[in-house]
């Protein structure tokens, strides 16, 4: 009996071990070095990883992006700028510039160009200048644009990340403004460029800047081919943050690392190593799918016409939908995970193509949702040979009843 009570108990404690540990392995799958970190694919919004996604940090210069997407919807990019002296000289020292001069004209292409590539702050306070008058205006703008986006824990005081107590955001919410950003084409194009070259002005011979990304770069160490862009950023409160994105084959992919060391224990970069693995992490865990074709039936529903005759209604798809799934998904399943919501309100006629409801499959604890579509017309007293067999044996039992209880009472009636 003592033995098998210590078999017993040595089977739970196993049990209990293996599990413990496990879940200490899911839960921190890549170990990351930055104290907040989220991956997200860009088409679908599906979280891949996350990691303190929610608490509130600083961004430093990732910032940037949101002053560059609102100048690029709201600028022409060849319009003149003319630097003023209060915008050069808000930045302090130690924060990255492009020696920009007061009275400097340049467009709004060229100091996009250094603002992106370079991270030059004062280019950032001579756009917000330009667009909304002061930098207090400009970061109404931004928090505005922000809460549009769907963030709900920033807030921005100025339009280059210098550091502010005022000044934070989330890794959620910067990569909610990055796929955002990444959405228009123009930003894209500035995001990824390795380098620029400033046209003499009047204030300047010709200059050349290097992206500070090096995730760019084929001469770095941390070199990634298939990265497109986006932003780095450091402030000593701030630690190393870096916003990118990556796209191979049918995947996009937008990561965000937030306070990451300047060095690892192995002396390489904690912003880049970082990525590099969520990247990595992402690509060889996760697949694009097509789940659903356009037009596809998904369901077949009975409509009734009256109180007895009914109609078959295909529901169909009214667009493809993609998802992003585990490399192990098996499409076989996915019936099991979907829910067909109807319009609580369907009257009859139904017209083909006519709305009637939603489905939504739900993989990975994501939700995919697509609009249905009547597949076929209904009117309101339809028949078809089904119905009609219908109504025919409803007829002859309603004879055959009157019938006999017709002939019951002729009987009765003789007597």
């Amino acid at each position: 009996m003592k033995f098998r009570k210590i078999i017993i108990c040595t089977f739970i404690f196993l049990l209990i071990f293996i599990n413990t540990y496990t879940f200490s392995y899911n839960e921190d799958k890549l170990s990351l070095y930055s104290e907040a970190a989220i991956l997200m694919e860009s088409s679908t919004g599906k979280i891949i990883y996350s990691k303190n996604d929610e608490i509130v940090k600083y961004p430093a210069s990732t910032t940037k992006i949101l002053t560059a997407i609102l100048v690029i919807e709201k600028c022409d990019l060849n319009e003149k700028v003319t630097a003023s002296s209060s915008a050069v000289s808000a930045i302090p020292t130690g924060y990255t510039n492009a020696s920009i001069k007061a009275g400097e004209v340049l467009t709004v292409n060229e100091l996009l160009q250094v603002f992106l590539v370079l991270s030059a702050n004062e280019a950032g306070y001579i756009l917000a200048e330009h667009l909304s008058g002061s930098i207090a205006n400009f970061a109404n703008l931004m928090n505005a644009k922000a809460v549009e986006i769907g963030c709900k824990n920033t807030h921005f005081t100025n339009p280059s990340g210098l550091h502010d107590t005022n000044h934070y955001t989330t890794a959620y919410d910067m990569c909610l403004i990055a796929k955002y950003c990444m959405q228009n084409e123009i930003f894209r194009n500035y995001v990824s460029m390795k380098s620029c070259t400033i046209a003499p002005t009047n204030k300047s011979e010709q200059r050349h800047y290097k992206n500070t990304n090096e995730l760019l770069s084929e001469t770095s160490q941390y070199y990634t081919p298939n990265v497109i862009g986006i932003k780095t950023g450091f402030t000593t409160p701030a630690g190393n943050c870096l916003i990118s994105a990556y796209s191979k084959d049918d995947i996009e992919l937008i990561s965000v690392v937030l306070n990451a060391p300047q060095n690892n224990s192995d002396g390489l970069s904690g912003k880049f190593t970082d990525t590099i693995s969520l990247f990595n992490f992402g690509i060889e865990n996760y697949r694009k799918m097509k789940i659903v074709e356009k037009s596809s039936v998904v369901d077949t529903i009975k409509i009734k016409s009256n109180g007895f005759i009914s109609n078959n209604l295909s529901v169909l798809a009214e667009n493809e939908i993609y998802a992003i799934v585990p490399t192990s998904f098996d499409i076989n399943s996915l019936p099991s995970n979907m829910e067909v919501k109807l319009k609580d309100d369907i009257t009859l006629p139904i017209s083909k193509d006519d709305f009637v409801g939603t489905v939504t499959y739900t993989i990975d604890n994501t939700p995919y949702t697509v609009n249905l579509l009547a597949g076929n017309s209904i009117d309101s007293f339809s028949f078809n040979i089904v119905n009609l067999l219908k109504v025919l044996v409803a007829l002859v039992l309603i004879f055959m009843v009157y019938r006999l209880m017709y002939g019951k009472r002729k009987k009765k009636f003789k007597k």
